[in-house]
């Protein structure tokens, strides 16, 4: 007597799959691979001067002092330094 094929279902033998994941899913690559942190403390540690570009176009130039997940310090001459909420910037980019 032949028997179909049935569903070999991994979590009979031991093995358990993360929350949510669909059966033959992979899982979502990680948010982050932590080079925008290391691209931020050689920034701050080199005092590269950068400008940044924000969402509503204007431009901010200084040398960042600080970051945290949420904003970085600008540091500029002759005029008050500044909090960017990541959230609102498009890019930056190092002056040269």
């Amino acid at each position: 007597m032949d028997h179909p094929k049935r569903f070999h279902d991994r979590r009979q033998h031991g093995e358990r799959r993360p929350h949510g994941q669909q059966p033959g899913r992979r899982a979502a690559p990680e948010e982050s691979t932590q080079e925008e942190v290391k691209y931020i403390k050689h920034l701050i540690e080199n005092q590269v001067p950068i400008c940044v570009k924000l969402a509503d176009n204007q431009e901010i130039t200084g040398v960042i002092e600080y970051y945290d997940q949420s904003f970085i310090r600008v540091t500029r001459q002759n005029e008050p330094n500044v909090f960017i909420f990541k959230d609102q910037i498009k890019y930056l980019f190092e002056l040269k």
